[in-house]
């Protein structure tokens, strides 16, 4: 299993812990942490490894790299397995060459079931040979060579402390997308800043039925519809400098 760190005292036992059972060993990362993170990675974790901070995917495939183990869980310290995905993983019979994880958000006192949070899979268990993160600056992701399975059991995420965390998050990684499709070669238009934001907010809140979810489904949606304004109002800001 491994883990990236950077303070993350109020989440990473709560992950370690629930995959020790089925990890033959946890690597952790870390880049810089000034909380309590070190101490808890080396009284759980098998490895610990301080490494100045490379960029999300890049920082993954260090991580990775340090791994001996032929299969690997690769989970943020924000996750974890549910007891009920620990069970499956342990009876899995890894006739594929990587599985995908449900995962569902703890947001505002309750479980987000709708919208586009949920089910949101994510690949997190692979062999080691056919897999590699990307060099993603955000949103990254495992690049496997090979056959894709899913578990059914959840993989639990608490990304969000309050709205306050939320819109700090949101604004760090939309700076962080905005400067990566600028590298890219994209363009923000007008219809990405007018159209975008209310069409996000329609799919996630109605054709993804959020408003089953009460009012944390709505500030979710809203706040989904907000990150993707902001994204591209700061690529368009960049197209200025």
């Amino acid at each position: 299993m491994i883990v990236i760190t950077r303070d993350e005292e109020a989440n990473l036992e709560r992950c370690l812990a629930s995959a020790r059972a089925i990890a033959s060993e946890i690597v952790v990362v870390d880049s810089g942490s000034t909380d309590r993170t070190l101490d808890i990675a080396r009284r759980l974790a098998d490895v610990v490894i301080e490494q100045p901070w490379l960029g999300y995917g890049p920082q993954k495939q260090f991580a990775l790299e340090h791994a001996r183990a032929d299969w690997v869980l690769a989970l943020d310290a924000d996750e974890a397995l549910t007891p009920g995905l620990a069970q499956e993983i342990a009876a899995c019979t890894f006739d594929r060459d990587g599985y995908e994880l449900p995962r569902r958000v703890w947001y505002l006192g309750r479980w987000i079931l709708h919208g586009t949070w949920f089910p949101d899979p994510v690949l997190r268990l692979f062999r080691k040979d056919r897999a590699r993160f990307t060099t993603d600056r955000v949103h990254e992701g495992v690049q496997l060579s090979g056959t894709v399975g899913r578990f059914q059991g959840f993989l639990d995420h608490h990304p969000y402390r309050d709205l306050a965390h939320h819109a700090h998050k949101m604004d760090a990684l939309a700076t962080l997308a905005a400067e990566q499709m600028y590298e890219r070669g994209r363009h923000a238009t007008w219809a990405h800043l007018a159209l975008r934001p209310p069409f996000e907010f329609l799919r996630s809140y109605v054709l993804r039925r959020g408003f089953l979810d009460g009012a944390p489904g709505l500030i979710a949606a809203g706040m989904h519809a907000h990150y993707n304004f902001l994204k591209y109002a700061k690529l368009k800001e960049r197209s200025w400098s």
